[in-house]
């Protein structure tokens, strides 16, 4: 079973519209429509059999309608027959006044976890309003995933590097923590030293590859620097197989490309099927 653990879609009136600001911001080209009905065909075409939709809120007031949102989708994967299926996690903002609840009524929807985003939504994510979302999934036996790291599309804002997911470790201790983009985007050399030996997960999504971006010389110089395969494997041998999960980041880059660079790397293919599914099966029970 292939398992792309980090996609992003958006409801069909919004999508256009809200993928052509978040391309602006970051000055690169989606590989494709950021719909559910795009993310299905773009699954059948790579040979993936699941993705799960990450719904991320830019404020709180957004929190329960994407919860919502995200129930709806999995009601739909549910009854559908056959075929690629997309579910969704839930989200949190930390300014949510009624976390507490929210994060309960998302356990009894069903939703296997919450997605936060420190840099979109300007917290720390060692601060206290976010450690304490993370104490109450925790309980609730909710995965957390979070963007790692820098973020491409906000040059400078730097809310969530490898020091301070460990600091969330120290503070709550061992729990379903997934940090995207291997543990830290534009921050990787910091990873192994701060989470080497922790129990989190690493995603693969905007880590490793190339992405298409805008001809304007924003990224003339340096390019769009991703991870080369020897720093790539790097972070794998140093976490192990059981700690790293496919994912793709989808829109921004192409599944079948994603999947077809995992599949030739250097490893063994119990190591590969771990990546590619194994792992995520196993840590949200699907």
């Amino acid at each position: 079973m292939i398992i792309d653990s980090h996609t992003h879609t958006f409801p069909e009136r919004i999508a256009a519209g809200t993928i052509e600001t978040l391309s602006g911001n970051a000055h690169i080209k989606p590989a494709l429509e950021a719909t559910v009905g795009a993310l299905a065909s773009s699954m059948e075409r790579a040979g993936i059999d699941l993705s799960i939709n990450l719904p991320v809120a830019t404020s709180a007031r957004q929190v329960p309608k994407l919860n919502d949102s995200a129930a709806a989708i999995n009601e739909a994967a549910a009854e559908a027959a056959g075929g690629p299926k997309v579910i969704s996690f839930g989200c949190m903002h930390p300014d949510y006044e009624d976390w507490h609840e929210e994060l309960s009524r998302a356990a009894r929807m069903g939703l296997k976890g919450i997605k936060i985003h420190p840099p979109y939504q300007g917290v720390d994510i060692d601060d206290i309003r976010y450690l304490r979302i993370i104490d109450r999934a925790a309980q609730l036996g909710l995965t957390v995933i979070t963007h790692a790291g820098l973020d491409v599309g906000l040059p400078g804002v730097d809310r969530c590097r490898p020091s301070m997911c460990r600091n969330v470790i120290e503070q709550i201790g061992e729990f379903p923590f997934i940090l995207a983009h291997m543990g830290g985007w534009r921050c990787w050399e910091e990873v192994p030293e701060q989470l080497a030996g922790t129990g989190v997960y690493l995603d693969t999504s905007f880590s490793e590859g190339s992405l298409d971006a805008f001809p304007d010389g924003y990224w003339t110089g340096d390019g769009l620097l991703m991870l080369g395969e020897e720093e790539f494997l790097g972070l794998i041998r140093t976490f192990g197989a059981d700690q790293i999960l496919f994912g793709t980041d989808s829109p921004w880059a192409d599944q079948k490309k994603c999947l077809d660079r995992v599949r030739a790397l250097p490893l063994t293919e119990e190591e590969k099927e771990k990546i590619l599914g194994g792992n995520a099966k196993k840590l949200l029970g699907v």
